[in-house]
């Protein structure tokens, strides 16, 4: 494995490691301006990550599935991040502190809904990171080098209609709650 697939692998661990400190210090500790500078540490995360993929091909490195990953990565962080870190709290309260109302499962046209801003989050992360790698092939000029960056819009375009066809089907065939039967 290369340095930057490491390097996404470590930032990662890292996102979820600063958001459990946030957690903790914020609910645990109840240090809530603490815990949250390390909720505001994950963009840096991104940014670490970023600057790291754009040194290394700016080195000279032909563009691997690594680089197409870190720059998928980004895209998901930022369009997501703010909901995952929303997620993480609603069941660290829950489930940990045992404070607040158990997470609500949704069903039917709720989660219709729910799926569907799900995939316009989805969008908004494939136009950030097809943004980055449109933007690394544009920069590298050198298509021998890039391919693995084209390669990767094109997979994540097929992606993004698959998840496209599945958010249309939660409208027409609805989610439905399981029948708990004794």
């Amino acid at each position: 494995m290369n340095f930057v697939a490491w390097m996404i692998v470590t930032c990662e661990i890292m996102f979820w490691i600063v958001i459990v400190l946030g957690l903790v210090t914020r609910y645990v500790f109840k240090l809530n301006r603490l815990g949250l500078f390390f909720l505001a540490l994950t963009p840096v995360i991104d940014l670490i990550l970023l600057i790291i993929t754009g040194i290394d091909l700016y080195r000279g490195a032909t563009a691997t599935q690594a680089h197409a990953i870190a720059a998928v990565y980004i895209g998901v962080s930022i369009a997501f991040g703010k909901s995952m870190i929303q997620w993480a709290d609603e069941r660290f309260q829950y489930y940990v502190t045992k404070q607040g109302s158990k997470p609500a499962k949704r069903f039917g046209m709720e989660h219709a809904k729910h799926y569907m801003k799900g995939w316009v989050r989805h969008v908004i992360a494939y136009l950030i990171g097809a943004g980055l790698l449109a933007g690394m092939t544009y920069f590298i000029n050198d298509p021998t080098r890039t391919a693995a960056l084209s390669g990767m819009i094109k997979i994540w375009s097929i992606v993004l209609s698959i998840d496209l066809i599945i958010t249309i089907s939660y409208f027409i065939w609805p989610k439905k709650a399981k029948n708990k039967s004794a």
